[in-house]
């Protein structure tokens, strides 16, 4: 079955709002799994638990059917959304457009040119939708 990974911030920002609402369209589009994903900083830990995003999500989207909910622990946002992927062995990532320009930043220190779609295409084989803040997408 086809899996759609979103990560979101939590408490829920707007732009998170835009890409979760995407994320639950393509899921329901494609008969697709879906998970929900906060990464909880070491750092800056808010001690956020499956539930209290569960309870948010469903505050504004009303129950997911089948979604699951999890809660990394992580030092990098970026590098534990990325570990997250790959590990779900994830068909379609939708990610916020200001997630990608970090991932861009991050991989600009490691690549001349970064690429985050196809990197994360050749990488982990998925397909990547960005959302805006306006609730516009690309893939």
């Amino acid at each position: 079955m086809t899996l759609v990974v979103v990560p979101v911030r939590y408490p829920l920002t707007a732009h998170s709002k835009s890409t979760l609402a995407e994320a639950i369209r393509v899921s329901t589009d494609r008969g697709a799994e879906l998970t929900v994903f906060h990464v909880d900083l070491y750092h800056d830990s808010s001690n956020v638990t499956r539930t209290d995003l569960k309870r948010a999500v469903e505050a504004e989207c009303g129950e997911l059917d089948g979604a699951r909910y999890v809660v990394r622990r992580g030092f990098l946002v970026e590098e534990t959304i990325l570990e997250e992927i790959a590990a779900e062995k994830a068909d379609v990532v939708v990610i916020g457009s200001k997630q990608a320009s970090q991932w861009r930043r991050m991989l600009r220190k490691l690549l001349s040119d970064p690429d985050i779609d196809a990197y994360l295409r050749e990488k982990l084989d998925c397909t990547v939708i960005t959302v805006d803040a306006d609730g516009n997408t690309s893939e």
